[in-house]
């Protein structure tokens, strides 16, 4: 049990019968209010600001029953402390300067990570990994606009300007990092989040089949009438070691039902936010092929179903996997090649990101390149030192030193309690 606050000291004297050496655990009795003793453990005392939430934190390690921990709990309420909200301690944290915001958001991913490469690079962005790469962008681009703002504050004083082609090159290799950090972050994403794998193609070709396969039970409703699946079913898994996030959408073709098309509709939209398209295609067709609604430059893998009715032999081919969803045939060389497109997207994933992040970063990116086509086509100084100012700001969303408080609260009300 975790007390933060001023007020520690005073708890741990009610409820312990004094107060704790510093950083030492030591074995003392958990009190009631009337001094009956209610379990005996170790009490731990680490004042401000060398503590988690920067602020005077008492620890308390009883034995695990529900009861003993209630009343253990209602003692030390009795004493004045309330219950935490979720995200509270690591919230502290951020504000006492202890952890920034994108390493207080490492601290949840941590907590829910899927695989031992998420663990690994959520446990980076918690030293600092992420932090560290917007810091350099930051200081690059202050650097950049105490030059350019410098002559336009002091225009009467004798500095000069920057060569247009020294401002251009800096500009260039700004977008250059901006971007380069932003790739990181989308794989960071799809690490931390999982790879999105949207299941399309034409109804009727098993999409749904391939799902209860690859989720290993009746996850979608499978009839042999068309167009069953209408909205989109979702289904994690780990493959090969990678997070994966599974859709299965509706079979895209023309449809005069009404409750059809937007089940389609929201197909369309899935697809194109996809990672990664399983285009699933009837293998005993005549002539196998993908619905024409489907964009041609999408990330995809064609699935050819039904080798059971083809006759065709399961696994990869030049195109490829064909499998069988009705007898699993070919459903391991599928999993190979989700898992080895997986790699491919996430990379090293050397850090974890959030979806804010690479929204943030896109933002700046825009406002670098904003900047090039306003000093592209002179343009005044003003006007590109106003970009990389907005630049700045989407960075400095990333790591908090810009933020709201509903943003604030947004981010730890995702957090468990206890954090």
């Amino acid at each position: 049990m975790r007390i933060s606050g001023p007020e520690s000291p005073r708890i741990a004297t009610c409820v312990l019968g004094s107060l704790p050496p510093a950083r030492l655990a030591v074995l003392r009795d958990f009190l009631c209010a009337d001094g009956t003793v209610i379990d005996r453990g170790l009490a731990l005392y680490f004042p401000a600001p060398g503590s988690y939430t920067g602020e005077d934190v008492l620890e308390l390690h009883g034995h695990g029953g529900d009861v003993v921990q209630q009343m253990v709990l209602e003692s030390v309420l009795l004493a004045g402390a309330r219950l935490a909200r979720a995200g509270e301690f690591t919230e502290r944290a951020f504000l006492a300067g202890r952890l920034d915001l994108a390493q207080a958001e490492a601290v949840a991913d941590l907590i829910s990570a899927g695989s031992k490469q998420a663990v690994r690079a959520a446990q980076a962005t918690l030293g600092g990994e992420f932090s560290r790469r917007i810091q350099t962008l930051v200081e690059e681009l202050t650097a950049l606009r105490v030059q350019l703002e410098a002559s336009l504050d002091f225009a009467d004083e004798d500095i000069a300007e920057m060569e247009p082609a020294l401002v251009a090159r800096a500009l260039e290799r700004l977008e250059e990092r901006v971007t380069v950090t932003l790739q990181a972050a989308a794989r960071g994403v799809r690490l931390r989040d999982g790879l999105r794998v949207v299941l399309a193609g034409a109804p009727n070709v098993g999409k749904s089949s391939v799902l209860n396969r690859l989720a290993g039970e009746e996850r979608a409703i499978v009839t042999p009438v068309p167009g069953t699946t209408r909205d989109v079913i979702r289904e994690t898994l780990t493959i090969g070691g990678a997070t994966v996030e599974l859709l299965d959408t509706a079979g895209i073709r023309h449809s005069d039902d009404v409750v059809e098309q937007a089940g389609i509709a929201r197909a369309v939209q899935q697809m194109r936010q996809a990672d990664l398209l399983l285009l699933i295609e009837d293998d005993s067709a005549p002539e196998p092929r993908a619905p024409m609604d489907i964009e041609p430059d999408l990330d995809r893998l064609v699935v050819r179903n039904k080798v059971d009715l083809s006759g065709r032999a399961p696994g990869v081919f030049h195109a490829g996997v064909r499998v069988s969803a009705l007898s699993g045939a070919g459903f391991d060389a599928l999993c190979e090649a989700i898992a080895s497109r997986a790699a491919h997207l996430v990379g090293d994933g050397q850090f974890t990101a959030r979806r804010r992040h690479v929204e943030a970063l896109d933002e700046c990116l825009q406002c670098v390149r904003a900047a090039r086509g306003t000093q592209c086509r002179a343009g005044g100084t003003e006007l590109v030192a106003e970009e990389l100012r907005r630049a700045q700001l989407a960075l400095g969303r990333i790591t908090g030193s810009v933020s709201s408080d509903d943003l604030l609260g947004r981010i730890f009300a995702s957090f468990c309690v206890g954090k």
